[in-house]
């Protein structure tokens, strides 16, 4: 089995979270998706967020049709700063002969070696990095001590390896619809429709976050 995993604050969830992975998903042949919804994120700890209860349902709304999605809760109830090493440890305790795919955007290459125990990360999973390069993408990109994990989607093993898949570009991002929100702009075409009436239901990013 192949699954791609994608963690995020998903604050809120949007189109740019999921058509990406969908498009990349032939390539990858990922069985399985699983959404994490982070209590925390490291590198952003300081930021607000809206409950993770919200996100959470706000995941559910918008991958509800697609029976290979599913949304987890492990970060929101292990609590505290969310690190992918402690979720892969138990992801792959639940699936020991699975292929388990860590979904990036190419953006976040350059801070991998920051990551909690990146060593232990690639001992449990791959990345597979979203880029609108293309799957061609160079193995410099990983950047130094990682190029030499970089292989072709159809080449990688359970984990260890960098693979590159292409996808569309969508350029949305959550602090822009939480701004337009504020502005009181419409926000239909940002998020799915389910997701944008659960917003306006609970009248959510009402107020600036820091």
């Amino acid at each position: 089995m192949k699954i791609g995993i994608c963690g995020g604050t998903f604050d809120p969830f949007h189109r740019g979270h999921l058509e990406p992975v969908l498009s990349a998903r032939p390539v990858m042949q990922w069985d399985r998706l699983i959404y994490i919804p982070a209590n925390r994120q490291p590198f952003k700890s300081e930021q607000r967020t809206e409950s993770g209860y919200h996100r959470f349902a706000m995941a559910v709304l918008a991958t509800e049709t697609f029976e290979e999605i599913f949304v987890s809760t492990q970060e929101l109830e292990r609590g505290s700063l969310s690190y992918t090493v402690e979720t892969l440890e138990l992801l792959r305790s639940e699936h020991e002969h699975a292929t388990l795919d860590w979904i990036v955007g190419d953006d976040n290459l350059a801070q991998l070696k920051d990551w909690k125990r990146i060593d232990r990360i690639f001992e449990l999973a791959n990345f597979a990095v979203l880029t609108r390069d293309g799957a061609g993408a160079q193995p410099a990109k990983a950047g130094a001590p990682f190029a030499d994990r970089v292989t072709a989607p159809d080449e990688r093993g359970t984990h260890g390896n960098i693979v590159f898949a292409h996808n569309p570009t969508v350029p949305i991002s959550s602090t822009e619809i939480r701004r337009r929100i504020r502005a009181g702009q419409p926000i239909g075409g940002l998020v799915d429709p389910r997701v944008s009436h659960y917003i306006e239901h609970y009248r959510l990013y009402r107020e600036a976050q820091p």
